[in-house]
């Protein structure tokens, strides 16, 4: 199928390529069908682009690289959609935003990706772990570490 989006073009893209949010994303409850795109400039960057809004795509990246001590603590009930055994491949990655000139990542919001299922949620942790983590996507290692 062809995907038009507005950062990327049109996209070419099969069933198998598509991850289901059963209950959407913050802000976006009504998009349910995402792509994960890489980011042609940065690997450490992937895209998260809406199926049915051409105009939405959020910037994702692992928060181990910014927080290598991060751990996402989260009641079960909100990971119950992805229906989670021990052999399937989860990810976590986190939103990228911008403040004025600074890139932010917001660590107390992730998104899990069940990738066995193509299914996924976006989750809000049971920790006080910041909203607006500043980052630096030329180089991680100089960002602050949280308290774990």
């Amino acid at each position: 199928m062809q995907i038009q989006t507005s950062r990327f073009g049109q996209i070419e893209a099969g069933p198998e390529d598509i991850i289901i949010f059963p209950q959407g994303l913050i802000g976006f409850e009504s998009s349910r069908q995402w792509l994960i795109l890489p980011d042609p400039e940065n690997p450490d960057v992937a895209w998260l682009q809406s199926v049915a809004q051409p105009q939405v795509a959020l910037p994702l990246v692992s928060p181990r690289k910014f927080a290598p001590e991060y751990k996402v603590n989260v009641p079960n009930r909100q990971l119950s959609t992805l229906q989670i055994r021990s052999s399937d491949r989860i990810y976590v990655l986190n939103v990228v935003s911008k403040s004025g000139k600074t890139l932010t990542v917001n660590l107390r919001s992730p998104v899990v990706i069940n990738l066995s299922k193509r299914t996924a949620c976006q989750v809000i942790t049971t920790d006080s772990l910041p909203l607006a983590l500043p980052i630096d996507l030329d180089n991680p290692t100089s960002n602050v570490k949280i308290a774990a």
